[in-house]
């Protein structure tokens, strides 16, 4: 077997196995918050016997690691389970399945993901490598000023600068992004540009740090040395010498900034009421709706290593020592 699939695979099989023990750990996360939802449903006049029966109509009253097997069982076959949000004290069962509410949220949190990327991979991109062809210049000076700037603050502090600016002080753009599924695109663009910017403003700085390092550190090669000595230009040096073997790197931190992108936006989602997975968690959390808290959880875990195998595939397909084993 040739050394690059041979350790695709083993990254491959390497993270599903992350994912099964991450899958636990949700699991039994959950499992010690304080509180009960049938206690939170039916209010604390509830008697022990009707709060018994109603955890045995939800299946809460079997033992935990049943319904972990259960859970992960059903997760495997596609099921992502039934919301509780429907239930209620008089017994009305309203209930949805965690799939249908998570797959419209999901597609908006997607969205905004995409945006976000489409912007800040190739300006992070663009201006690591202009840093680094200039470095120590004043132009680096000013690019790593500003991207240290941007990486103290956090995304919330950013999120309110911006509206208060571009959504108040100067009214540029809205401060809610409330979108629907029927709105035009450009109406939606319009309407998430102020997440996404805030989305850009914080992760652009670890991508362009990354690639300026990256590419300053093969500068020094011997390889990179005699290309300089042959007279190539600087650019010529970093385009076509330091940039290709500087991709693993990279790769692997605009793999993790994509991932934040999807798991990390939590926090911006609430902030400009985005009606996407991170606002549905926050709101599950709060009605102590255990299924689309799970689904939520166990779906950023399965992006975030997801995106991180990509990244080592991505630096193992670009390692010339296994593309060219002796």
């Amino acid at each position: 077997m040739h050394p690059v699939l041979k350790t695709v695979l083993q990254r491959l099989g390497l993270g599903l196995v992350t994912l099964f023990l991450v899958s636990a750990i949700i699991f039994a996360s959950i499992e010690l918050l304080p509180g009960d939802f049938g206690e939170a449903v039916l209010g604390q006049a509830a008697t022990e016997e009707t709060v018994a029966a109603f955890r045995a109509e939800l299946g809460l009253d079997t033992p935990a690691p049943l319904r972990y097997v259960e859970w992960i069982g059903a997760v495997l076959q596609g099921d992502l389970g039934t919301s509780f949000s429907g239930r209620n004290a008089s017994g009305v069962d309203r209930s949805r399945p965690v799939a249908d509410l998570i797959g419209p949220r999901l597609g908006n949190t997607l969205f905004l993901a995409a945006f976000a990327a489409v912007i800040s991979v190739p300006l992070a991109l663009i201006l690591g490598i202009t840093a680094a062809l200039w470095r120590n210049s004043l132009y680096d000076r000013a690019v790593n000023a500003a991207t240290l700037t941007t990486i103290s603050l956090p995304e919330f502090f950013v999120a309110y600068l911006l509206i208060l600016l571009l959504g108040t002080l100067f009214p540029i753009l809205p401060s809610l992004a409330n979108v629907t599924p029927d709105m035009p695109l450009l109406e939606r663009i319009e309407r998430t540009a102020l997440p996404a910017l805030t989305l850009t403003l914080v992760i652009v700085a670890h991508m362009m740090r990354m690639t300026r390092a990256a590419i300053i550190n093969l500068l020094a090669q011997p390889y990179i040395e005699m290309a300089i000595l042959k007279g190539a230009s600087p650019r010529t040096v970093i385009l076509k010498h330091a940039l290709p073997n500087a991709w693993a790197p990279i790769a692997t931190v605009i793999a993790f900034n994509l991932a934040y992108l999807v798991v990390g936006v939590v926090v911006v989602e609430v902030v400009f009421v985005y009606p996407g997975v991170g606002q549905l968690m926050v709101d599950a959390v709060t009605t102590r709706d255990i299924p689309v808290v799970q689904a939520c959880a166990l779906i950023f875990a399965a992006t975030y290593i997801l995106l991180n195998l990509i990244a080592d595939i991505v630096g193992i397909v670009t390692n010339p020592r296994l593309l060219h084993p002796r």
